[in-house]
């Protein structure tokens, strides 16, 4: 069956390549054949395999494995975007799936991925952990789950005209909901005020990247 590069092509979230062809092989043998990359996988289970187009391949999620062993961490976040984005498999489901997979090779990078990518905090929880960064940015006390252009924004400072959102990855990964959030974003610009977003992982994870942000936005508003 079609593996590794050559699967994720076939599912259309990974590019096609211009070397050999990779082909796993679920018995011992000795292939050598010309465009042709073998890999002799005994173990390999038959809820592995599946068809696509009538072509044996490897089930998607085995493909996100195989690839999270060769790809570096951004160009397997990429196909794990692509894979959602195709409808092919959502990040939540892929995490899942790899609990039937532990110990395996590929499985502890794509968890480290997953779990950036589904990172949530509770409103409680994020507001904790935000307002000290922005305070530290020299900005006031925010307005909270406040309707600003008939949207409920996360926090809000009338006096500087500047919109935080925040976005926990999982609700906000549809093209849908992209679309919305873009619209958001457009009209506040529009009315003249400075929207901008962070994720709840960079809350949680990237402080000091969300305070460097923060300090030079609201410096920028001030001067204005």
């Amino acid at each position: 069956m079609l593996s590794h590069g050559s699967a994720a092509a076939l599912w259309g979230i990974g590019p096609e390549g211009s070397g050999p062809v990779d082909v796993s092989i679920r018995r011992y043998c000795n292939l050598s054949r010309s465009g042709i990359k073998a890999r002799v996988r005994p173990g390999l289970p038959e809820c592995d395999v599946t068809e696509r187009h009538g072509i044996p391949v490897t089930t998607p999620v085995r493909t996100l494995i195989d690839q999270a062993t060769e790809l570096t961490p951004s160009r397997l976040q990429r196909m794990v975007n692509e894979a959602d984005k195709h409808d092919v498999i959502d990040p939540e489901a892929l995490r899942t799936a790899l609990d039937d997979h532990a110990g395996e090779r590929g499985v502890k990078p794509l968890r480290t991925l997953l779990d950036r990518l589904t990172f949530r905090l509770s409103d409680t929880e994020l507001e904790v952990l935000f307002r000290p960064i922005a305070a530290k940015a020299g900005l006031p006390v925010p307005l909270t789950k406040e309707m600003v252009n008939n949207f409920e924004v996360d926090f809000y400072w009338p006096g500087l005209g500047l919109v935080v959102e925040t976005d926990g990855w999982r609700y906000h990964r549809t093209p849908s909901a992209q679309s919305s959030d873009a619209r958001r974003d457009q009209v506040h610009t529009a009315s003249g005020l400075t929207p901008l977003r962070f994720s709840h992982y960079q809350v949680a994870h990237e402080p000091k990247h969300v305070l460097r942000i923060l300090t030079a936005t609201a410096a920028n508003l001030q001067r204005g």
